[in-house]
Formats: structure tokens, sequence, C-alpha cells
């Protein structure tokens, strides 16, 4: 039970994703992902204006994955701050 929800909320919430069934469920997943996607993308956008379209997805990719494992990625490119 989320602490931030009504029992009533919440009930709500679960009974409105068992109608939804299978389908309906995976599409919010992926529409809630790319919200997050976009959103996370935005902020480094925000915190470093310098940094081109390839560089906010490596930032992005450095968010997801951590500075280890970027560097073991892209092992010549120059690591950079999400």
């Amino acid at each position: 039970m989320p602490s931030d929800t009504t029992p009533e909320a919440y009930r709500a919430q679960i009974e409105a994703y068992r109608r939804m069934g299978g389908k309906g469920r995976s599409e919010v997943a992926f529409r809630l992902s790319d919200l997050v996607r976009r959103t996370a993308m935005a902020g480094i956008r925000e915190r470093h204006p310098e940094y081109g379209e390839q560089e906010v997805q490596r930032a992005f990719v450095h968010l997801l994955l951590g500075a280890e494992l970027v560097k073991r990625i892209w092992p010549r490119r120059r690591l950079v701050a999400p």
C-alpha cells in the first residue's frame, strides 16, 4: 500500500488496471517509461545546455548504467556527467 495514497484511491487504481487488461497495462507502462526518459533527458539538457544530442544520450546512459559500465561501452569517449 503506497504511503501517499488513500486505501480507496489505491483500490480504485488497482480496479482500473484490472479492467484495462494486459494490453492496456502494457501501454500505460510504455507511456510512463517514455515520460520518465524524456523528463530525465530534459533535466540533463537543463543542467548542461552545452551538450549536443549525442552527449545528452550518453549522459542518460550514464545515469541509467553508471560510470563504470559506460566506460566499458565507450572506452574512447569522454565520460559526460548526467
